[in-house]
């Protein structure tokens, strides 16, 4: 049976979506701790948790466990996960970094690509998620520091990824770039930043007062760069957007965005 299409009034479908480089769970205390990133992102209370800078048996820096595992079944959510860097490991266990999804949302899709670009590997973790009445597609990655031909080349792949018929997306992560930056300019026809379009946004890095709603979250002890951001596409509406408080967990502030997604798309 063909599903009918859904009627011009039906609500949009709030999600709430947090973007975070953890820094392999290392706080600025120099201190790995998994738990307190566990409990730090059990609190944001969020659908979709985006994680940047997650290690999989990667060695001594983070007690050689898997993060990525471990977070999802703190949270009790769905995982799909990334890597940009993996490497033999022994016992057959692959030493692995890169990037993880945690959903509250079914994980329909999920497919790793890597991207272009000379020193450390990026890559972009792409999946689909099932809405009650529509989807939505979420991008997470971690571009390259440094040199901006390298993230040219880098946003213009992540670009090409999402196609006409991804109606409702969000491309999330670590761009290394302001919003504005030449680099990022492939992305501005597809998208648009979340911060700008959201209705009600607030900055706790703003620790001066004229620095409010300028969404700063790099380097979490005084953060003056807004590198993490948020991309959205014509069918999602932004309805706020937030710099968190780390607690100290990471070297970087999370970015929380409550979205409206258009349904049937």
């Amino acid at each position: 049976m063909t599903k009918p299409a859904p009627g011009p009034d039906q609500p949009p479908i709030p999600v709430r979506l947090v973007t975070f480089n953890t820094h392999h769970g290392v706080g600025e205390d120099a201190r790995h701790d998994l738990p307190r990133l566990a409990k730090l992102l059990h609190s944001v209370d969020a659908d979709v948790i985006c994680l940047q800078e997650v290690d999989r048996y990667f060695g001594e820096r983070s007690e050689d466990v898997d993060q990525a595992l471990l977070l999802s079944r703190a949270l009790d959510m769905q995982l799909a996960w990334g890597p940009a860097i993996d490497d033999p490991g022994p016992d057959d266990r692959p030493r692995q970094y890169g990037n993880a999804l945690l959903s509250r949302l079914p994980i329909l899709i999920s497919d790793v690509h890597p991207l272009p670009g000379e020193g450390e590997p990026r890559s972009a973790l792409r999946t689909m998620l099932e809405l009650d009445g529509g989807t939505l597609w979420v991008t997470n990655t971690h571009l390259s520091a440094g040199r901006p031909d390298r993230r040219t080349e880098q946003v213009t792949a992540l670009a090409a990824l999402h196609t006409e018929s991804m109606e409702a997306g969000v491309l999330v992560g670590d761009l290394n770039a302001r919003p504005d930056a030449p680099e990022l300019e492939p992305l501005q026809g597809r998208f648009s930043d979340a911060w700008d379009l959201a209705h009600d946004r607030d900055d706790q890095a703003g620790w001066r007062f004229w620095q409010r709603e300028e969404g700063l979250t790099h380097p979490a002890h005084a953060p003056h760069r807004r590198i993490d951001q948020v991309w959205v596409t014509s069918g999602v509406t932004v309805a706020a957007a937030q710099v968190l408080d780390a607690g100290g967990a990471s070297d970087h502030l999370p970015v929380m965005v409550d979205l409206l997604v258009q349904s049937g798309v």
